[in-house]
């Protein structure tokens, strides 16, 4: 038909939204739209179709009386799915639906496949998430929810600026894997002929940034761990990692509850939320429970009176725990926790305090070296962050990477590697200090109702289909 199907630029005057919004003072007014064809309605010598943009959905008419029979015979070679720039004035049908009445329309981009008819009814859950894209398209729920997790980060960002935080970038690429327990992805750099590691962690570059003198750092930004798939977890996402010269683990539990509260405010209106049917209010201040404490008050284990190791082992053995001959008490600390606390902790809650062995960029108590100044935010059983008073001493840091060390050579491929860059750093001097880690996927699950992290992540880690 000698036209072109891909078409160019279009001088697009109002989105969909504003006509349905501003119809008093659009009425008959000439308007110029563009978006995507969702429906189309024949009737004879007049048409109705449905048109999407990322505002909204508008109705548009064509009529062969307006459009002359030539351009109406070219109309009536549109499909669902094509995008369409619209040329018209604004009116209402008798039946008082917004619509726009088009003048002239021309192709800006032909949609080869059709659209899926009935989206809901698919389920193949994998294929929304292999074809993001038609999720977007069909499924209004999957835009907002996208939509909500830019509004997140949004509000993390102001909030942390008006804490007086400074956003910074740091590399993806490190020539060690520190800064978390967590197995690497590895490439290679062919020019300077070393192999590198995709970051695991934000940490030890920020640390290494208030040795230099920023105080109050933060940044949100993808990290990469070589682990499994599941409803929580994915081997890239989003972190947000902050620290504050001279600061502890008491003022990031403040900071934390208070983010928390203040991003839920900002993005739902109110501080209580539904989370899968359950109720969760985000109101400061959070209560606070000790590992050992809470080990006791669920499962009646006074971890205080055990003396060493091996009666660790046996112990978690006797609960039906499934612990390996190598392990410490703070390991099997950690398990014991892990299997019959956690899952209770609807929260939210920081659970305090955890063993050093498990801990080891964390300041030791005081009261009681075994345990460290750390503690998680849980909130539905969920671990949604990791906080400390951040280790500080360098002879120390150098001893707790070398026990790591030793766990890495029994086999642990999660246990941290010795960054001596970092302990230059350190040794430099480094400010006492509290730092912070929270995981925006699981932010972003929990204020938009979402079930599996794949539901927050646009293009989730699948394996290739085997066509």
């Amino acid at each position: 038909m000698g036209v072109e199907p891909y078409g160019e630029r279009f001088a697009r005057t109002h989105f969909c939204q504003d006509l349905l919004g501003n119809f008093a003072h659009l009425e008959g007014r000439p308007v110029a739209l563009a978006g995507r064809v969702m429906a189309l309605r024949g009737h004879g010598k007049a048409s109705f179709a449905d048109l999407r943009d990322q505002s909204g959905q508008v109705q548009v008419y064509f009529k062969i009386d307006v459009l002359g029979e030539e351009r109406y015979r070219l109309f009536e070679q549109v499909d669902i799915g094509d995008f369409l720039g619209i040329e018209g004035t604004v009116f209402r049908t008798r039946r008082g639906e917004i619509t726009v009445e088009v003048r002239d329309f021309s192709f800006l981009a032909k949609a080869l496949r059709p659209l899926p008819e009935k989206w809901h009814g698919l389920k193949d859950v994998e294929l929304r998430y292999r074809q993001r894209y038609l999720d977007l398209i069909v499924s209004p729920g999957v835009k907002e929810t996208f939509l909500t997790r830019s509004r997140i980060i949004k509000a993390l960002r102001a909030f942390l600026d008006q804490q007086g935080f400074v956003e910074v970038e740091t590399p993806a690429m490190h020539a060690v894997a520190a800064g978390a327990a967590a197995r690497p992805f590895i490439t290679h750099h062919n020019a300077l002929g070393i192999d590198l590691y995709l970051r695991i962690a934000l940490e030890l570059h920020l640390k290494r940034i208030v040795v230099g003198g920023l105080e109050k750092v933060y940044e949100i930004g993808r990290v990469f761990r070589n682990e499994g798939i599941s409803s929580r977890h994915n081997p890239e996402f989003t972190m947000l990692e902050l620290y504050q010269a001279y600061a502890d683990y008491n003022d990031m539990m403040k900071l934390t509850e208070e983010m928390f509260s203040q991003v839920a405010q900002e993005v739902r209106g109110t501080n209580r939320i539904v989370y899968q049917g359950r109720e969760i209010d985000l109101t400061p201040p959070w209560p606070r429970l000790s590992m050992i404490d809470a080990l006791k008050e669920y499962v009646g284990i006074d971890w205080l009176t055990v003396q060493d190791d091996a009666e660790a082992r046996a112990l978690a053995r006797r609960h039906g725990l499934s612990i390996e001959e190598k392990a410490t008490k703070g390991m099997v600390l950690e398990e014991l926790v892990e299997a019959f606390v956690e899952p209770h902790l609807l929260g939210p809650v920081f659970l305090l305090d955890h063993p050093v062995e498990i801990s080891p960029l964390a300041k030791r108590k005081k009261e009681n070296p075994e345990l460290t100044y750390r503690f998680e935010p849980f909130i539905v059983g969920r671990e949604m962050g990791n906080a400390f008073s951040e280790l500080n001493d360098p002879v120390d840091q150098r001893l707790r990477f070398q026990q790591q060390l030793e766990e890495r050579q029994k086999g642990n491929e999660e246990a941290q590697a010795l960054d001596e860059d970092f302990l230059l750093a350190m040794e430099h001097g480094m400010p006492p200090m509290g730092g912070l880690g929270v995981g925006v996927d699981r932010l972003v699950m929990l204020l938009t109702d979402s079930p599996s992290i794949r539901d927050v992540i646009l293009f989730p880690l699948l394996k290739p289909r085997e066509d």
